[in-house]
């Protein structure tokens, strides 16, 4: 059980859910691309209600691995779809499952806590199925930030996502409030991009 401030979803039930299972939050990030981040974070606790009506599994990595891909990309394409792309998405998903199953002992928490470092926390990240490294940063920022469960070093790690004070990410977003201004720097970051400014 994880515990710290955030505001990942409107929806209190899922942020909760979040908290309560660390497969769901890396699940969360892995979808957290080309939707809006609230459906993102929203999609692992929806994943995990339908699992439960249809197969009497909780959202974890060896439930995830049992269901097989096409199984799973039927629950991923239930309206609501869980994703833009729910078929790319439940592979990911499918295969970030079957390394944690494998390599973690179905334990997702133990890509960080067994970390011996916050460089080898981003590599373990960074070795997932749809983790690129600012996807990584940003997820060893959000343990670090908001939970502070990760590993020594996180800080630089995650560099520039770690800094305190700033609101460049998801794992700034510990209110409403934080939210606006995350999503203010994410639209100031892209205008600076089409202008050729550096942030």
């Amino acid at each position: 059980m994880l515990t710290g401030d955030i505001y990942l979803t409107p929806d209190p039930d899922a942020n909760d859910f979040l908290k309560a299972n660390a497969f769901g939050l890396l699940v969360g990030m892995l979808l957290d691309q080309q939707i809006p981040m609230e459906r993102a974070f929203s999609a692992p606790y929806l994943l995990d209600r339908r699992l439960h009506k249809h197969h009497g599994l909780e959202l974890q990595p060896a439930a995830i691995v049992s269901l097989g891909e096409e199984q799973l990309v039927a629950m991923f394409s239930e309206k609501p779809a869980l994703h833009r792309f729910p078929k790319s998405m439940a592979t990911k998903c499918l295969s970030v499952a079957e390394r944690i199953v494998a390599d973690y002992h179905n334990d997702a928490s133990a890509l960080w806590e067994e970390a011996s470092s916050g460089s080898d926390a981003l590599l373990r990240l960074q070795s997932l199925n749809g983790f690129g490294i600012d996807k990584a940063k940003i997820f060893l920022a959000l343990l670090g930030k908001r939970f502070h469960v990760a590993p020594e070093g996180w800080q630089a790690a995650s560099e520039p996502f770690g800094r305190a004070d700033e609101f460049r990410s998801v794992a700034d977003a510990s209110s409403p409030q934080a939210l606006e201004k995350v999503r203010a720097f994410k639209t100031s970051m892209k205008l600076a991009h089409k202008t050729g400014q550096r942030m």
